[in-house]
């Protein structure tokens, strides 16, 4: 075994070397389970390795490779192409006719665009190499279909907090670099540590190298709270604004406004903030939660949520989260129906489904005399002229004679909308559904 690079980061140095050294992700490594089966077994099919940064991806893949004594490749997607890609199949193409087996370890391999993917499905189906993909990307949204279908996918979780604490003791015990440090450890000092690195064991080592290499040399290193705050500069928020998590979170703020729950709903907001979303976005998905979620049970919702969508535009960052608060709070405050939004569907499901039906005669616009003649605006009864300016009249075609499309729900002001049409529209049209 090679001595590690002592020039290199802390987390390149103290990179397991065996899976008995690895800590976490006992659901695919324990005993029984599919990696330590393939481990197990000295041999290894291709497969995606989907997780957070820092969860191991990499370290899995090489120690997988070593267990079979395979050629291991590794390129990054990021500045690797289709060339690379090309030149790794031709030289495993070659050793294969040696008995020799090729692996291709790609990270970030979400990062290739189709093309780039579609280069690598005729080596892996013909076996030529054995791929693994690292991402921190959700495959099923990043990777082709017809690459997915030849290769399994194991998902990392997020390292625990125990697990931080056992990675960062061990290196703090076993690097050649830190080990001859006078280093005192706050035990306290590792719950900061798992908060502002986001359960990333990369991030977690980095902080801990930068705290023991800006100590006064010679002086005892003390790895606390205060000296953690000294060397970073704001917690490691995991928000991929183009990714899954992006999803996630706006999913999460969603439901969480559609729940009525104001708190969960500012914190999924705040979650989106600190990791750089456009406060543009987030003001646009209240106004279309204001229509589809809350809708006549409290038309002002509507009104509110246009309001926030332009003064975000005009008034911008840090001061547009104080905006953005005022209306999430209120949207998620106020009475909820979905009516309207049932409405629209339901209507759109008849006119695909169903004849485009004639527009009664009575309803039809009578501009000119021919059309007079011929019956357009016949018997058509202005509302105003009546008591209560309303009579029952048939504005739908014959076909859909008495269809109801919208059902105003209990709450807010849809409730006083409710009992006013079922009065009028008594003996017609029925508002108890």
């Amino acid at each position: 075994m090679s001595s590690p690079d002592l020039s290199a980061p802390l987390a390149e140095r103290c990179r397991p070397q065996k899976f008995e050294d690895f800590v976490g992700q006992e659901h695919l490594l324990a005993k029984g389970k599919p990696l330590r089966n393939m481990l197990d077994a000295g041999f290894v099919t291709s497969f995606l390795i989907w997780g957070p940064p820092g969860s191991g991806k990499t370290t899995i893949a090489k120690l997988l490779a070593n267990s079979t004594g395979a050629r291991f490749h590794q390129i990054n997607a990021v500045s690797s192409g289709v060339r690379e890609v090309r030149e790794i199949i031709s030289i495993a193409t070659e050793e294969k006719e040696s008995g020799l087996k090729t692996i291709l370890f790609i990270d970030e391999i979400h990062r290739f665009n189709k093309g780039q993917q579609d280069a690598l499905l005729g080596s892996v189906e013909k076996g030529i190499i054995t791929l693994i993909g690292a991402t921190t990307e959700n495959p099923s949204f990043e990777v082709i279909p017809a690459l997915r279908s030849r290769m399994r996918i194991f998902k990392l979780n997020e390292l625990s907090e125990k697990d931080i604490t056992g990675i960062v003791s061990a290196a703090l015990e076993s690097d050649p670099v830190l080990s001859g440090a006078n280093i005192e450890k706050d035990k306290t000092a590792y719950d900061y540590l798992y908060l502002v690195s986001g359960g990333d064991a990369r991030s977690a080592l980095n902080i801990v190298e930068s705290v023991v290499l800006s100590s006064v040399p010679g002086a005892p290193v003390i790895i606390g709270k205060d000296e953690i705050e000294n060397v970073i500069q704001k917690k490691n928020i995991i928000y991929d604004k183009a990714g899954e998590e992006h999803y996630n979170i706006i999913s999460a703020f969603i439901k969480s406004i559609r729940g009525s729950d104001p708190d969960a709903a500012v914190y999924w907001m705040a979650r989106m903030l600190a990791g750089g979303e456009d406060p543009v976005f987030i003001a646009r998905r209240m106004l279309i939660l204001a229509a589809e979620d809350i809708g006549n049970a409290s038309p002002n919702a509507l009104l509110l949520a246009e309001a926030t969508f332009s003064s975000v535009e005009k008034v911008g960052m840090p001061e547009a989260r104080i905006i953005l608060s005022q209306c999430a709070t209120y949207l998620a405050s106020a009475p909820k129906s979905n009516a309207a939004y049932q409405a629209i569907d339901k209507a759109l499901a008849d006119v695909e489904h169903n004849p485009l039906y004639a527009v009664p005669l009575h309803l039809r616009n009578a501009p000119t005399g021919y059309m007079k003649n011929i019956g357009y605006g016949t018997n058509y009864k202005y509302p105003h002229s009546y008591p209560g300016h309303f009579l029952q009249e048939e504005y739908l075609p014959k076909e859909l004679k008495d269809r109801q499309y919208y059902l105003p729900s209990e709450n807010g002001n849809e409730k006083t909308m409710k009992d006013r049409l079922a009065a009028i529209w008594q003996g017609r049209k029925k508002y108890d559904k």
